[in-house]
Order: C-alpha cells, then structure tokens, then sequence
C-alpha cells in the first residue's frame, strides 16, 4: 500500500488545521464549568427573528425532497433587495464555500494571489490547495490596512485580490473613498473578490459596500455575503455572492455542487430578509457592547484594534493560545490568532452584556495572578 503521502495532494498536507475551538457542550465536559460565553466565533448570540424560528417549525412535510438547486424565491427576494439581476447571483453553503469555488474556477498552479494579513485562514487556504502563491499586505502597527502598499500592489497584475471588508480578524476597513481609490488603481486583468461577511455592522460606520461603487470596478469581481452573522443563521449554513456578469457567474456555478444550499437555509434566509427589522435592532444592541467593551480593554491598557465587525482584535501579549486555555478554565471562549506575527493577539466575538461581562471579569482574573 503507498503511503498517505503519495496518494494526496502535496499542498494539502502545507495547509494548517483550521481552528475551530471548543463547543459549548465540549467546554462543560472538559473544564466542570456551567455558564459558557462563546466568544470565538462570530456569531449573533440573540439568534434570528422568532418569525424565522416559527417558520421553520411549519416545514417539515418536504424534507424528502431535494432543496430547490437555484434557491429561486430567496434569489428573488435578494434580487429586489439589492437591484441585482437574479443570474448574477451565487449560492454558497456559507460564504465561505463560494470561496473555495472561486478558488478551485480561477486559481492555477503558480497564480499570484493578494490578500490582506491577517486574514481570514480560508483566502490563503483555499489558494494554496490550488498550488497558487499567496502574497500577503500586512496591517500597520495601528491594525488599520496600508492604504498606499495595497493600491501599490492592487495595480500590478494578478490572479486575484481577495480580502475582507472589514477585515477578519482586525476589524479594520477602508472607507469610502478608500475604496473608490483602490477600484481605480486595481489592475483590469486582477480579479476581486470582496468579502463582505460583516456588512451589515459596517453599515453604521464609514463604509460602504462595493456593491455601491460597481461602476468603478474594473474587471471581473464578486462580492460576498452571509447569513451566518448578523442574520444569526450560522447553524443553517448559507451565504451568497453577486457577480459582476452573468457569464462569470454561470462559469461558477459549474463548480457548485448542484443541491449545496438545504431546504431550511433558504427558507430560513427568505424570512429573516422578510423580518429586517429584528436584525438591525440586535447589530445596534451589538455596536453599543462592541464599543462598551473596546472602552474597557483600552482603560486595562491593551492594545484594540478599531473595528466595525461585531468582534475585537486584541493584543494581550503573551502567548494567545496559554491565554485562552486560561479563559477556557473559567468558561470563557474566545479565539486565539495563531497567524505568524499576531499570537499575541485574541479575537473575541462580541456577546451579550452578561457574557462580555464575564470575559472581562475573567481576564481580570487571570491577570491578577500573572
């Protein structure tokens, strides 16, 4: 038999874990503790609308079927919504999966591919399992983005410019007028992948959405976005993206799979559209909390990156993961970075006010002994 080694791909084997954490239920079993606040991963910890919560409750008596392969009424309402042509858009079993198929459609063995750093593990991984040659433009030493060393980078030629905006894990991102700069000086052969996963806490901010400047994007590009975090669907698994031409959009779609977004995601993601306002109250509750906390880490002394993502990058320096094994202790999960050059830093999700709390009283705790 030949060894494991010579039967998979060489560059799946340079591709690190990716660090998921600890559930909830796997925490209690481990440390003894009884009240958890998860804090690692993004997530809207008030959940979806109850109307979508009661709706999914009704559906049950088609389960046996196959979902609906083009998700027609929740392509529909996103259509009207953003005043996209319906064959523009692009289902994703999260958005993160639409990264792996834009990946896996464009990315050749050699291709050069930008991102900025830290980043979010997916764009690099999904690069490399492709033998393509990530080029990283790191964050400054204030976490914001290079503004001058990205529009240097974005005007030479490559295969893509993938990054989010805000970025994931710093919060940081480019304003308006940032980003008219970066679309007029990205080179036309380079395609653009924009990954708006937390657009909808931007939203209140100095932001904007690609999708309000396509005129200015040259070239091919998509813009990503997900039910996972502000919609509070991320159990469901379902995210989309807007293309900039029907063509490149039915190219994409020859590597989706063809039933890769279930019946419940999309019925679930058509009534939380249905019931924005529930969404919109929770990411006010969300940015009030974020900048509470932001407030409360700066007065200890430690260095927070500005954010609009319902999240904080936080430099506590010391080793990130002794720390979180720390806070796991007391029931506290949070994210350490484990990206060269940042593992120092934690990422921690944003929470209810009881668990923020605890995750400073925690951190209080640790500190104390240190």
């Amino acid at each position: 038999m030949k060894p494991l080694e010579k039967i998979l791909r060489p560059e799946l084997m340079e591709i690190p874990p990716y660090n998921v954490g600890l559930g909830l239920n796997e925490v209690k079993s481990r440390y003894g503790v009884t009240a958890v606040a998860k804090l690692s991963s993004n997530e809207n910890p008030t959940g979806p609308a109850p109307q979508v919560l009661e709706c999914l409750s009704q559906t049950s008596s088609e389960l046996y079927l196959y979902p609906d392969s083009e998700a027609l009424l929740l392509r529909k309402a996103i259509a009207r919504r953003l005043n996209v042509s319906e064959k523009r858009i692009i289902f994703g079993n999260g958005s993160e999966e639409l990264i792996s198929i834009i990946c896996r459609s464009v990315v050749n063995p050699g291709d050069r591919v930008v991102t900025l750093y830290p980043s979010f593990p997916l764009h690099e991984d999904y690069t490399k399992l492709m033998g393509g040659s990530v080029e990283r433009l790191a964050i400054n030493d204030k976490l914001r983005i290079d503004l001058t060393k990205l529009i240097e980078r974005a005007a030479q030629p490559a295969k893509l410019l993938i990054f989010a905006n805000p970025m994931n894990p710093s919060g940081s991102w480019l304003n308006p007028e940032q980003l008219r700069q970066l679309f007029a000086a990205k080179h036309p052969e380079t395609m653009l992948v924009l990954d708006e996963a937390y657009h909808e806490y931007a939203v209140h901010g100095n932001y904007t959405s690609g999708l309000d400047l396509t005129e200015l994007m040259p070239g091919h590009w998509v813009v990503l976005r997900t039910f996972s975090k502000s919609w509070g669907l991320a159990g469901l698994r379902i995210g989309f993206g807007i293309c900039s031409s029907t063509e490149l959009c039915q190219a994409l779609d020859r590597t989706r799979t063809p039933f890769n977004t279930n019946q419940l995601a999309q019925i679930a993601a058509k009534a939380a559209l249905d019931h924005e306002d529930y969404m919109l109250h929770s990411v006010q509750q969300t940015i009030l909390q974020r900048e509470r906390l932001a407030k409360e880490l700066r007065s200890r002394g430690y260095q927070v990156g500005e954010s609009l993502g319902n999240f904080l990058f936080i430099n506590i320096n010391h080793s990130s993961i002794k720390f979180a094994e720390e806070l796991l202790k007391l029931g506290t999960i949070v994210k350490p970075w484990l990206q060269p050059g940042y593992d120092t830093f934690l990422r921690v999700s944003i929470g209810t006010p009881v668990e923020n709390e605890k995750f400073l009283v925690d951190l209080d705790q640790i500190e104390a002994f240190r």
